[in-house]
């Protein structure tokens, strides 16, 4: 309504209907230099230019508009004017301005539509174009054969330029597929480690992959520091047990056993009546039931055949004494070539194996164990599995008291292994424990 060409085709319009009324009123015959009267075809004309300028509000108020306008023309008599024909080619006129109006009011729509979205598009473009180039992660930008294409500032600045053009896992230092790389952990060449985050981009572009590289030098650092202040608590909790069992062996077991030797003597002397030998045979009993379980007590702080001979012959007495006081039916089974590893690690073995089997004892209700030992060249893998009542792993809580699961989790994590329990209930459980032979030294 607002623009000067609306009005200029509206006046056209008019000048059409006006040269037509004209003509009919002043040439009433037939051999007249317009016996027709004036084309109302011509209408077409500017009723398509409003369609293809405004759309189909332009064409349909153009329509409309040349229809009032030719109304007294409509009412002439039949001597003067053309009605049936001129009715005949409004409708068409007016059915031309709204079919085509519509056509080019969705093309219009249409082309809206997309140029919206190709705003939208460039626009998020540019938003992650500076995001990739602001962001203070690495990143890198892959086809689909894993040669960079894009690289940002902090990427050049480990990688240099050469990054673009080069294979990825060859850039970073990788072995394997593409796909295995997420996930990793990996050192670059500004000496900080990064966790590597593969994400598959849209079909349809020259980009297939972007790698994000996350820093994690200092979550790295102060994991390693906790597991280095965890692994020297439990080496200073092992060495107070070694001590106290040596304490306990080399004085108050043999106080103990002297007492019993000196009672067995006094009742031995002449003169001592039947009570009182009686009575100090009792004492003697009680001094060696007292040893007894106080050298029991000492090989469960620390057992001397595990330093002496091993942890299969430490584990062989350890199962037997079990089966001795539980009735338990216990079963060792070992394979591979029996071999010493370090001794932190026969260590961690036999605490784990050991808590496995008493954890069975008081709450797996169960007739019978297995004990699994695997030796290999780089491992050694356990399995401790019962036929008990079962559980549900996931129930397992460590604030009430559950912590022999975390407890063994913690050790097999310690020696740079990896620990899993199978079990639900009804159905038994089974611990598996894979330590590698190094101890885990590269993991702490």
């Amino acid at each position: 309504m607002r623009e000067r060409r609306f009005w200029v085709v509206q006046a056209l319009v008019v000048v059409l209907a006006g040269l037509h009324l004209l003509a009919d009123l002043r040439w009433r015959s037939a051999t007249g230099p317009f016996p027709g009267g004036i084309p109302v075809a011509l209408l077409i004309i500017p009723v398509g230019y409003a369609a293809f300028r405004y759309g189909l509000t332009g064409s349909a108020a153009t329509a409309a508009w040349a229809t009032l306008l030719w109304l007294p023309d409509l009412l002439l008599p039949v001597d003067q004017g053309h009605a049936p024909s001129d009715i005949v080619n409004l409708v068409l006129v007016d059915t031309v301005a709204l079919f085509f109006g519509q056509r080019i009011e969705a093309e219009r729509l249409a082309h809206a539509r997309v140029e919206k979205a190709t705003l939208g598009r460039l626009s998020a473009e540019a938003g992650y174009r500076q995001l990739f180039e602001a962001n203070q992660a690495p990143i890198l930008v892959l086809d689909d054969e894993g040669f960079v294409r894009e690289a940002n500032p902090a990427a050049r600045a480990i990688f240099g330029e050469v990054a673009l053009g080069a294979l990825a896992p060859v850039l970073i230092g990788a072995d394997g597929p593409l796909e295995a790389l997420a996930g990793r952990v990996m050192p670059l060449r500004d000496g900080r480690h990064y966790r590597l985050g593969l994400v598959a981009l849209p079909e349809g572009g020259r980009a297939a992959f972007q790698i994000v590289f996350e820093d994690i030098t200092k979550e790295l650092s102060e994991s390693r520091r906790v597991a280095r202040q965890r692994a020297l608590t439990l080496a200073a909790e092992e060495e107070q047990r070694r001590q106290l069992a040596r304490e306990l062996h080399d004085e108050p077991l043999q106080l103990l056993l002297h007492l019993a030797r000196e009672l067995e003597l006094l009742g031995q002397s002449a003169g001592v009546t039947p009570e009182v030998v009686a009575s100090l045979e009792t004492a003697r009993g009680r001094s060696l039931e007292a040893a007894t379980r106080l050298r029991n007590l000492a090989r469960d702080l620390r057992p001397p055949a595990l330093d002496q001979l091993g942890l299969v012959p430490a584990l062989s007495g350890f199962l037997a004494e079990m089966e001795d006081d539980t009735g338990l039916l216990v079963d060792l089974e070992v394979s591979g070539e029996k071999t010493r590893f370090p001794p932190e690690v026969e260590l961690g073995a036999f605490r784990i194996v050991q808590e496995a089997v008493r954890n069975v004892v008081r709450h797996a209700t169960a007739s019978a164990v297995r004990v699994r030992l695997e030796f290999a060249d780089s491992r050694l893998a356990l399995s401790v599995a019962d036929d008990g009542v079962g559980f549900e792993p996931d129930a397992v809580d460590g604030s009430k008291g559950h912590l022999g699961l975390i407890g063994m989790s913690e050790r097999a994590s310690l020696l740079g292994g990896s620990f899993e329990v199978d079990a639900k209930p009804g159905s038994g459980a089974t611990v598996r424990v894979c330590l590698p032979s190094d101890g885990g030294s590269s993991a702490r």
